[in-house]
């Protein structure tokens, strides 16, 4: 018996430290972990966001243990990176930046937000000065207003805020990292790690992995899809006007053009590009949609069926209004929307000028005239009677009424006062317009 208690004892403590041995091996190894790799390429904008917002999305779903945003970008829009930066900073799950190539202005500006930094040998981040939309640096408020961002961004992980100040003001003096006063600071790597900006210097995924202790997890790709790379394009700021443009001006071209041709599916086409574009992306619904064909109907009923043009106005209205509720910039999409008017504008002009209504518009404009050489003759100029005398039959001040010829008519004088019964002769005619001079009574009347 004693024995037996023994052995059973003996297989208990076995038993135990095989099973306190076993989440040590997984943690170490990473073993049933699962690591989300989530790419954040080119320009940071608003389609950029809506694709990493369903990325991190999946990786919840599907019990992701560790995110790893791939980022290679030279910057972008700073309200995009912000809410990109939130979205990293507040993942539920451990994130880390590993920087493939380079992480610049807003794209190093949303690194400083993941758990971890880690870089290839010879990447970069930094230069994050905020500029405007026609390429010079911002105003003083909103540089203050970047310069607060990035000091954020550095302490969230308690990282030394004078780096990331450096990258976006040039004021700062750090010339042992070759950014002296006048410069902004572009960490290099290897930079990177002395001053505590990256974790680790890395060669590739297997060195990562290695480093998170996740070597050997499994690894999933995040991939951009077609509809979603379309998003990304036609979101763009440079983009929207060029599409709503084309847009604008297809319709219009096809108004003067028989059947329905290139120019109208051309401008068909780009407006389906910016209303899908921005539906993907997540800023459009199905509201725009029936806003936008219900502008169009009207816009039809008020060419086609005569009115006071209230149809043609609301009809305008809720184009304008869909485009707005479908856009996340009001500035940008007023400006594109202003932008496209101009041109149409300027294009309709040249074409009513040199090539005519040759489309739909002939049949709902009058181009036919009453000219005298088909016929047509408003006021008879009575040239026969010019030079011919006559009497005064009313007081001429200057207009009144005149016998001539044993006919009354309607004259006016040079511009003089004529009296009652006075002489008069007719010195030119043009139409229904007879003028009269006042003669002597010994001229013959009938002269």
């Amino acid at each position: 018996m004693k024995r037996l208690r023994v052995g059973f004892f003996s297989f208990l403590l076995l038993f135990s430290l095989v099973l306190s041995l076993l989440p040590t091996q997984a943690d170490g190894g990473g073993e049933g972990r699962l690591v989300y790799y989530i790419p954040v390429e080119q320009a940071v904008e608003r389609g950029l966001l809506a694709f990493l917002e369903r990325s991190v999305d999946t990786a919840i779903e599907e019990g992701a243990d560790h995110i790893v945003f791939e980022i290679n970008t030279p910057g972008g829009l700073v309200d995009a990176a912000g809410e990109i930066a939130s979205l990293i900073g507040d993942s539920p799950i451990p994130t880390t930046a590993f920087i493939v190539r380079q992480a610049m202005s807003a794209g190093a500006y949303i690194s400083l937000y993941a758990d971890n930094i880690v870089m290839k040998p010879g990447t970069e981040m930094g230069a994050a000065q905020v500029i405007d939309g026609s390429g010079t640096a911002a105003d003083d408020k909103a540089h203050s207003a970047w310069l607060a961002s990035m000091r954020n961004a550095a302490e969230h992980n308690d990282r030394d805020p004078v780096y990331a100040l450096a990258m976006a003001d040039p004021s700062i003096d750090l010339p042992d990292y070759n950014a002296p006063a006048g410069e902004l600071l572009t960490l290099t790597s290897s930079e990177a790690l002395e001053v505590g900006y990256a974790e680790a210097v890395v060669q590739d995924r297997a060195e990562l992995l290695q480093y998170l202790g996740l070597e050997n997890a499994e690894e999933r790709d995040m991939e951009i899809s077609f509809a979603e790379q379309i998003a990304r394009f036609v979101t763009s700021p440079i983009v929207i006007p060029i599409l709503l443009s084309i847009g604008s001006m297809g319709l219009v071209l096809e108004l003067y053009s028989p059947g329905f041709g290139v120019p109208g599916i051309m401008g068909l086409s780009a407006l389906v590009l910016f209303f899908f574009g921005h539906l993907v992306a997540g800023f459009a619904g199905m509201e725009t949609f029936i806003l936008f064909g219900v502008g169009i109907v009207l816009l039809l009923i008020e060419v086609f069926v005569p009115g006071f043009g209230i149809f043609g106005i609301i009809g305008i209205g809720s184009i304008i209004g869909s485009m707005v509720l479908a856009s996340y910039s009001t500035t940008t999409i007023l400006f594109s929307l202003l932008l496209a008017t101009v041109l149409t504008i300027i294009m309709s002009i040249i074409f009513f000028k040199y090539v005519g209504y040759r489309g739909p518009l002939k049949n709902v404009i009058l181009k036919d005239a009453t000219k005298t050489e088909e016929g047509y003759v408003s006021n008879v100029t009575r040239e026969e009677i010019l030079g011919k005398t006559g009497e005064a039959l009313t007081v001429l001040r200057p207009s009144g009424t005149a016998i001539i010829n044993d006919e009354r008519f309607d004259v006016v004088s040079e511009g003089g006062f004529i009296e009652q019964g006075k002489l008069v002769k007719v010195v030119a005619t043009a139409g229904s317009r007879i003028v009269v001079r006042e003669v002597s009574n010994k001229t013959n009347k009938n002269d």
